[in-house]
């Protein structure tokens, strides 16, 4: 008999074990705008790598908006166990708030940014405005739809995508300055985020021409068809690098450091950077890019380091209180 009572505890134990072995593991993406589709496909392959690897079942929650307000809200008491925003200051703004290592950036290659996108232009079909490049975007005859620089960033990106070609154009800074004051005359609405930009276009009409990440707007062809927009590439764009981190602070609280780490790090992967070409992202993978370089049009790049020096500079010159954002944007005017 007590023979027998010892068995049943110890298959008691024994299920315990395999119980907690096989755990699911919860995990909050905070992330930018447009990146659902993309995550909702990679969450699920993530998934299916960790439970091959470890046997434990991986459900990754998301959550979505403009970049900005997403960092704020991490620093507020959101609580993400990872953070995949649109760019590096918004990463910077929790990592100073102790949350983020601060060393993150050069935690993953290429400035822990797995894939890149760059900014262009959707114009409704046959394109009756004739919009071919940047200059076009200040005539008086054209209305612009893009996001609020102060929430978005994605529009930020937009704004220094304009501000690099007009400042190389001119050759000066007034020249630039002179650029954007027109450009956002042209814009009468800014929404909080680059997907709400997007349904102001696409779905209420408004505008002639969206500027916006390379991947929303082929994203809105493949949904909706050409037969209702195009892609407009222009001559000169910016590198657009959306990063990504563990929230090292948060992770640890929930003891998901390991799994949080094998996200971010698993976005490198080839299965993950297919997964970005198929969501119209530019993997950073050379060899995999090659596989989706004929869905991408040619376009002159820079990066931001190569006109600000970093994102921090950008930050503090452009968006900043008193920046030339404020310092230019005058609506009603």
């Amino acid at each position: 008999m007590k023979k027998s009572v010892w068995s049943v505890v110890g298959l008691l134990a024994a299920f315990t074990v395999q119980t907690i072995s096989a755990a699911e593991v919860k995990l909050l993406n905070v992330s930018y705008d447009p990146t659902r589709e993309l995550y909702q496909d990679y969450n699920k392959a993530f998934s299916q790598f960790w439970q091959q690897e470890h046997g434990d079942s991986v459900n990754v929650s998301q959550s979505h908006g403009g970049s900005g307000k997403q960092a704020r809200a991490v620093i507020e008491g959101l609580d993400a166990d990872v953070i995949t925003l649109a760019l590096a200051q918004d990463i910077n703004k929790v990592a100073q708030q102790g949350l983020v290592a601060p060393d993150w950036e050069s935690k993953l290659p290429n400035h822990a940014s797995p894939f890149t996108s760059t900014i262009v232009f959707l114009v409704r079909k046959d394109n009756p405005k004739h919009i071919k490049d940047w200059d076009d975007l200040i005539r008086p005859d054209v209305e612009v739809v893009t996001p609020n620089p102060k929430t978005s960033g994605g529009a930020r990106w937009n704004y220094l995508a304009a501000w690099g070609y007009a400042l190389h154009k001119t050759g000066n800074e007034q020249g630039a300055r002179d650029y954007i004051s027109k450009l956002f005359k042209n814009v009468k609405v800014l929404d909080s985020g680059a997907r709400g930009a997007t349904t102001s276009f696409v779905e209420r009409g408004l505008g002639d021409v969206l500027i916006a990440w390379e991947n929303e707007a082929y994203l809105v062809l493949n949904e909706l068809g050409n037969d209702k927009f195009e892609l407009i590439t222009p001559s000169v764009s910016i590198l657009a690098e959306p990063p990504v981190a563990v929230v090292e602070q948060v992770a640890k609280k929930h003891g998901t450091e390991a799994v949080a780490k094998a996200y971010v790090e698993h976005l490198y992967s080839d299965d993950a950077q297919r997964i970005a070409g198929k969501h119209f992202y530019r993997p950073s993978n050379p060899v995999i890019a090659k596989e989706f370089a004929q869905q991408f049009s040619p376009v002159k790049l820079f990066t931001v380091r190569e006109l600000e020096g970093d994102w921090a500079k950008a930050q503090q010159r452009h968006f900043a209180s008193g920046g030339t954002f404020d310092q230019l944007y005058q609506p009603g005017r």
